[in-house]
C-alpha cells in the first residue's frame, strides 16, 4: 500500500482540541495586514534551555504521519515573513501559546513567540466526542466572531482514517460520523469561518474496498452540505492531497465522488497538510486539480505553508525532517487566482513522533523551524 502523504498528527489537534474545551479568555488585539512584510534573517543556533514540553491535555490519540510517495526536491520557498493576517484569526489557547507563557526567559521564547505562536493557526477536532462537539467548536467560531477574524477549525473524525495506521480513531462507523458532523455544523455560528474537512480522507481511500469508498464518499458530500447549510458563511474545503500524491486527473476524479464538485457542499479543495511540498508546487497542483473537477468557477484552494519554507527533502523523510523551515505566513490574501489562502494548519513545532511525543509541541523543534 502506498503510504499516506498528508502526515496528519491528529493532536495538534491536541492543541486546538483541548484549547477549545476550556474558556480562559487570552488578549489577541488585531494586528493590521502589512504591504509588505521584513525579511526573517537566520538567526544563530541557541543552547536548548532547562524547559519542560508542556502539552495541553486532550483525550484523542496520538496518530503518526507518513511518508510521502513521490516526494518533492528540497526547495528554498519564498521569502519567511512575520506578517500577521488582520482576518485570520489566533486562538487564544494551544500548545506554543502554553509554552512561551510558561517560558518567557528561555532563550529561544521570542523567536518561537514572534514566527510562530503570533500566528492563526487552525483547531483541530481530532476525537470523538459528541456530548461536546458543539460546544469545543462554538468556543472557536464564537472567538473569532467576538473579534471580527475568520477562524479555521478542521473535522478529523472520519471512521477508518489512516486506514488504519498509526492515525487510527474516529467515529465508530459512519452513520455515528454524519451524526458527530451535525453536531459539529451546530457550533459553526454564523460568521465567516474555514472548514478543513477531513485530511487524507479522499487521497488516502485506496485501501477502501469499492462500497466503503462509495460510503465514505458520500458522508463526505453529505457533510459539506450540513455544513454550509448551518452557516452559509462557512467556506468548505475538501481533500487534494498534495503534489506529490495522486495525479490531479485521478485526484479529481475522487473528488468529485465525494461532492467536492458541488456549490452545495464544497467551497473547493485543500492541499500540503502537514507536509513539505513548496508553495509554487501546490499552487500549480491545485489548479490543475481543479480544472480537473470542474464545477462552478468559484471553487478555490487553500494551502498548508506551515512547515514548507524549504520545500520536502528529497529523500522522502516525514518525521521532523531535519532542514525544514516555516512557510509563507497565513493569510486569505494571496493575489493568486483560484488560490484563496495559505493557511497554518499543522502548527509548526507539533512533533510528527521523532524530535518529540507525537502531536506534542517541541520547542527545540519550533525553533529550528522558526529561526
Amino acid at each position: 500500500m502506498v503510504a499516506a502523504a498528508s502526515v496528519v498528527v491528529a493532536v495538534g489537534t491536541a492543541a486546538g482540541m483541548m484549547s477549545a474545551l476550556d474558556d480562559r479568555g487570552g488578549s489577541d488585539e488585531a494586528r493590521p495586514e502589512l504591504s509588505s512584510s521584513p525579511t526573517l534573517e537566520p538567526l544563530p543556533p541557541v543552547p536548548s534551555a532547562s524547559v519542560s514540553t508542556k502539552a495541553s491535555a486532550s483525550p484523542s490519540p496520538t496518530p503518526k504521519k507518513k511518508a510521502s510517495p513521490t516526494p518533492s526536491p528540497t526547495r528554498t520557498e519564498s521569502k519567511q515573513t512575520t506578517a500577521v493576517s488582520a482576518r485570520l484569526y489566533r486562538h487564544s489557547e494551544s500548545q506554543v501559546l502554553d509554552w512561551v507563557r510558561d517560558h518567557p526567559d528561555d532563550p529561544r521564547a521570542d523567536v518561537i513567540e514572534s514566527r510562530i505562536a503570533d500566528q492563526p493557526a487552525a483547531v483541530w477536532f481530532a476525537d470523538y466526542t459528541p456530548a461536546t462537539i458543539t460546544a469545543r467548536v462554538r468556543a472557536v467560531t464564537s472567538g473569532g466572531a467576538a473579534q471580527g477574524r475568520v477562524p479555521v477549525v478542521v473535522a478529523y473524525a472520519i471512521p477508518g482514517r489512516d486506514c488504519g495506521g498509526a492515525s487510527e480513531g474516529g467515529a465508530p462507523d459512519l452513520d455515528a460520523y454524519d451524526a458527530w458532523i451535525d453536531d459539529f455544523a451546530t457550533g459553526l455560528g454564523s460568521g465567516e469561518v474555514v472548514v478543513v474537512l477531513e485530511p487524507d480522507s479522499i487521497a488516502q481511500a485506496d485501501c477502501l474496498s469499492e462500497g466503503e469508498r462509495a460510503g465514505r464518499f458520500a458522508s463526505l458530500a453529505r457533510a459539506g452540505r450540513v455544513l454550509k447549510a448551518a452557516n452559509p458563511r462557512a467556506r468548505v474545503y475538501y481533500d487534494a492531497g498534495h503534489s506529490g500524491w495522486n495525479t490531479p486527473a485521478k485526484q479529481a476524479a475522487l473528488l468529485k465522488q465525494a461532492g467536492a464538485a458541488s456549490a452545495a457542499s464544497s467551497d473547493g479543495v485543500f492541499s500540503n497538510v502537514s507536509n513539505f511540498h513548496t508553495t509554487t508546487a501546490e499552487i500549480a497542483y491545485d489548479r490543475q486539480v481543479l480544472d480537473a473537477l470542474g464545477g462552478p468557477s468559484s471553487l478555490g484552494a487553500v494551502i498548508d505553508t506551515s512547515r514548507n519554507g524549504n520545500g520536502a527533502p528529497a529523500e522522502g523523510e516525514w518525521c521532523d525532517p531535519a532542514g525544514r523551515k516555516i512557510g509563507r505566513a497565513p493569510t486569505l490574501n494571496t493575489g493568486e487566482a483560484r488560490i484563496d489562502g495559505y493557511l497554518w494548519v499543522k502548527l509548526p513545532g507539533e512533533s510528527d513522533g521523532c524530535k518529540g511525543s507525537p502531536g506534542t509541541f517541541t520547542p527545540s523543534y519550533a525553533y529550528e523551524l522558526a529561526r
